[in-house]
């Protein structure tokens, strides 16, 4: 068959458009290989009505619920390659499986690469973390180590400053700051250290302390530092999608690309990364995907 639109992610973006899409009675196969990037989380906060539930759980309630829409069906496949144009894109998975669709929508977020810092990878989710937004308030009033560097350590340290005064940063390496950027900070009692971080020492996935190249040790409860991401996918870039530099896929509020037909939403499409952003523009996505097929089967009958 064709469907009305493939879905390729079925994280917060994608299966916020998969519902609206249903709603909406449209045919739509979400294909989900089904690791999403907040996996190492054990909660994800910010989300009215389920603030702290855990990813595992959001997922399952979301697929309840879109399981409801018959016309909407998940398989637990890759997408590898994509050709067509707007009305017939053909998708093939690693499983030799083909698809085609009228539209396409992209929600495959963006991937952590792997972290070069020995002991993050133990704490990452548990006590380090990347958004302050989703996790800050759990490190309320904490003594905190920032691992950033540039113009980002001084516009990280603001935004941390509301929820603790007690912060400190390792750039790990030269900090890439500006003069009038360090008088801010030591305006602002914010320590920067620019040594190489050695190891960061944690018992249980709980951060105690980071350890410079220089012996230097600081003690923490609590990690924020900026991932080193990849798209989670090559395929909007193959088909011709314009990207930024960060490597997300330009798009407008209803996650309209410069490819006729192929939209993209969520992470993949932004870089504010929180589930309650991915799951708006997954609608937004669905219902501008939605207004181009009513128009076009509109207009096929004048």
């Amino acid at each position: 068959m064709i469907y009305d639109c493939v879905i390729i992610g079925g994280g917060p973006a994608g299966m916020s458009a998969a519902l609206v899409l249903g709603r909406a009675r449209k045919h739509v196969v979400v294909i989900d290989e089904e690791r999403p990037r907040n996996r190492v989380t054990h909660e994800s906060h910010g989300f009215l009505t389920r603030d702290s539930i855990k990813p595992s759980e959001f997922r399952r309630v979301a697929r309840e619920q879109i399981a409801r829409y018959p016309s909407v069906t998940f398989t637990n496949e890759t997408a590898v390659t994509v050709s067509g144009s707007d009305g017939c894109f053909e998708i093939t998975t690693n499983q030799g499986q083909t698809y085609q669709s009228k539209k396409l929508l992209f929600a495959v977020g963006m991937k952590d690469l792997p972290l070069s810092i020995t002991g993050l990878t133990e704490v990452y989710g548990k006590s380090a973390f990347i958004c302050p937004y989703c996790d800050g308030w759990e490190l309320r009033d904490q003594k905190l180590v920032l691992i950033v560097k540039g113009g980002e350590a001084l516009h990280l340290a603001k935004v941390i400053s509301g929820w603790t005064s007690d912060i400190t940063i390792c750039t790990n390496g030269p900090d890439e700051l500006t003069d009038l950027q360090r008088e801010e900070l030591m305006k602002h009692q914010v320590p920067v250290f620019d040594s190489p971080i050695q190891s960061i020492e944690s018992v249980e996935g709980m951060v105690q302390q980071i350890v410079l190249e220089d012996g230097t040790r600081l003690q923490c409860s609590g990690i924020f530092f900026k991932p080193k991401l990849a798209p989670g996918s090559d395929l909007p870039q193959v088909l011709g999608c314009n990207m930024t530099e960060s490597g997300a896929v330009i798009a407008d509020s209803f996650g309209r690309t410069n490819i006729p037909g192929v939209f993209s939403a969520g992470d993949a499409a932004s870089q504010l990364h929180q589930l309650i952003l991915a799951a708006s523009m997954g609608s937004l996505a669905a219902v501008g995907i939605n207004q181009e097929l009513n128009e076009e089967a509109w207009n096929r009958v004048l």
